[in-house]
């Protein structure tokens, strides 16, 4: 990274825009709290920055798992529509660069929603690990409304996650998904009830926690790029890693500890 290039970077994130970052070393856990209540809309520069704070913890070698989460009852109703009118259209012809970022991530990142989940905050929801929703969690990708048509990833996301005609009902339509109906359909892992989210996402944190970080990585990394080939290049993909993770130390450590019957003690190499 060039001195200038560092310093344009740490320029953009010296003030955030609408959210904020905790660190919890002792628990080696990030939460992004997105903190523009109460409807938590999502800001052009947000992005960015949002973008930047995950590549930034990415490389933090206190934090295991991320949580993305938001403050007040609503997680985000989307994006500032006068944001987006004032923006040239190549920037926003690469608006899923950034809210991609949660993807690209090595670490698994847990996004916690409650309230409304919609455009570009279901959007970046959709580009996490891991949804766990509060049951007064709707979902819903309403950019038909306005003539337009999602532009961050989340109707392509959808498409893979549920299929054609139930992406297709919720995009044409704009019609908004209830958390109990999300969990049907399979793009959340979990519908709890309200009170109990931010205990069901610590229970996720900390399970995520106990395993290798290497061989988390490294499935993630298989996954998304298995995800757009055919069976066979998924599984010659799988047996390559499968193979370097063979001589990693995290694996011999497993293995020990499944053989003296004791909890491993990963290190991530």
């Amino acid at each position: 990274m060039t001195n200038a290039f560092a310093a344009k970077r740490h320029e953009i994130l010296a003030e955030l825009n609408g959210f904020r970052v905790e660190i919890d070393a002792a628990r080696e856990r990030a939460d992004i709290i997105l903190d523009r209540p109460p409807l938590n809309i999502i800001e052009i520069p947000q992005r960015d920055q949002l973008r930047l704070v995950f590549e930034e913890l990415d490389k933090d070698d206190r934090v295991r798992v991320i949580v993305l989460r938001a403050e007040g009852k609503h997680f985000s109703s989307g994006g500032n529509i006068a944001g987006f009118l004032a923006a040239p259209p190549e920037l926003v012809s690469r608006l899923a660069d950034n809210i991609a970022a949660p993807a690209r991530c090595h670490k698994p990142v847990i996004a916690a929603n409650r309230g409304y989940t919609f455009g570009v905050g279901f959007e970046l929801s959709l580009a996490c690990d891991f949804r766990i929703a509060s049951q007064t969690t709707q979902y819903a990708l309403p950019e038909q409304r306005i003539g337009q048509i999602p532009g961050s990833g989340g109707s392509i996301r959808l498409l893979h996650m549920i299929g054609m005609q139930r992406t297709k009902d919720m995009t044409f339509r704009s019609r908004r998904v209830s958390a109990a109906e999300a969990k049907e359909w399979g793009f959340i892992l979990e519908c709890v009830p309200d009170d109990e989210l931010e205990a069901a996402t610590d229970k996720l944190v900390d399970e995520l926690r106990s395993f290798s970080p290497l061989a988390q990585r490294t499935i993630k990394g298989v996954l998304n790029a298995a995800q757009n080939t055919t069976v066979e290049a998924g599984i010659e993909i799988e047996g390559n890693a499968y193979g370097r993770l063979r001589s990693s130390e995290d694996f011999a450590e497993g293995v020990a500890a499944f053989h003296e019957k004791r909890k491993a003690d990963f290190k991530g190499r």
